[in-house]
């Protein structure tokens, strides 16, 4: 059983604050930018229009870094974040046509909509997790002594924020490590936001959690970490973009790619500073302190697309009976691995390309 270090709690405005902060709207406070990197295209006369939106979490990160280090603004782009409460809204939008660009998790609804014919493609990977999770199993702190193994959660009340969704297959992984599946639980469906009170009130026993609310409910003395190592490198959130910017501003759409993996370049290896963590409150209220002690997601620094994971999971969730049909998609139909593989290329080019006057 892991455990995180315990730190004075916080007032209770601001943990109130925090723990609905997947509902609030990104506050506002300045953080210096670094020098810009030319890019590779022709800049726009005017600044091009892009839209998306973000869930007020840490896990969007690449976008906030992005928008305060001015890489958008050096690709000649105005982009405009939207806060969303889930991820999955983000898809829709992208449908809808009132998103260009999407960020969030590839759960049942989305092969669902892309048996439909929903129109959107993958062009990168998000975040990935591993040990220590940034989405762990938790229990209450109160049953540590009771609750040492995964093997000990057989017949107990355990929840996930969403059925269809990453978080369910994290659950199933944590249990089959301990020769446990879904069957030997009672699964429950409960907000991240409400799990602490949940675990400490008895009325559930377990249940998978992100963070910062990880570190938030350890700080509070509300919870313990039972298992953070049941995933290692998995990627289960992606970036979409639609037909519309794919088609008809084919330069924009490198364009936000290209800064987008600049900044997930800037979130390798041991990657958490002030800076950054500073950058991750202005858009999630959570307290850059916070920020830097929880557990921080994996970003691909290339923008590879895991093919086999897109794979694995419309597998589980067919074998869950949550999808709409009985033969499996051919995934990479909707993936375009070409567009992030040529635009690495180009910021690995302009890293090694000697300075001028050198």
């Amino acid at each position: 059983m892991s455990a995180r270090c315990p730190h004075a709690a916080l007032p209770m405005h601001v943990l109130v604050s925090i723990l609905v902060c997947a509902l609030l709207m990104a506050a506002c406070s300045g953080t210096a930018a670094p020098p810009a990197a030319p890019a590779t295209d022709a800049l726009p006369a005017t600044p091009e229009t892009i839209r998306l939106g973000y869930v007020p979490v840490m896990i969007y990160a690449p976008l906030f870094i992005a928008q305060e280090r001015g890489y958008f603004a050096a690709e000649g782009l105005q982009v405009e974040l939207t806060p969303l409460q889930g991820g999955s809204d983000s898809v829709v939008q992208l449908a809808a046509g009132n998103f260009d660009v999407a960020v969030g998790g590839a759960g049942a609804g989305l092969f669902n909509a892309a048996r439909r014919g929903v129109e959107f493609t993958i062009v990168a990977p998000m975040h990935s997790e591993r040990p220590p999770l940034t989405s762990p199993l938790v229990i209450s702190a109160s049953r540590a002594d009771e609750l040492t193994s995964v093997a000990d959660l057989k017949g107990k009340r355990v929840a996930i924020n969403a059925t269809g969704a990453a978080t369910e297959y994290w659950l199933a992984q944590a249990l089959a490590q301990h020769g446990l599946t879904l069957n030997d639980i009672q699964l429950e469906v409960v907000a991240f936001r409400d799990v602490g009170a949940a675990l400490q009130s008895g009325s559930l026993d377990a249940s998978i959690l992100g963070e910062p609310l990880v570190t938030i409910n350890v700080d509070q003395g509300l919870i313990n970490v039972l298992a953070d190592d049941f995933i290692d490198g998995f990627t289960a959130t992606y970036l979409y973009m639609g037909a519309p910017i794919l088609n008809e501003r084919p330069q924009a759409a490198r364009a936000f790619l290209r800064a987008y993996l600049r900044a997930t370049r800037d979130l390798q290896g041991d990657y958490m500073n002030a800076d950054i963590a500073q950058i991750i409150e202005k858009y999630t209220q959570v307290p850059a302190d916070v920020i830097l002690r929880a557990a921080p997601a994996q970003y691909d620094p290339d923008g590879v697309v895991p093919i086999n994971d897109l794979q694995t999971l419309q597998a589980y969730f067919m074998e869950r009976g949550d999808l709409e049909y009985t033969e499996l998609l051919d995934v990479s139909t909707f993936v375009n691995t070409q567009l992030a593989a040529d635009i690495a290329a180009e910021l690995d080019a302009s890293s090694t390309a000697p300075k001028s006057g050198s």
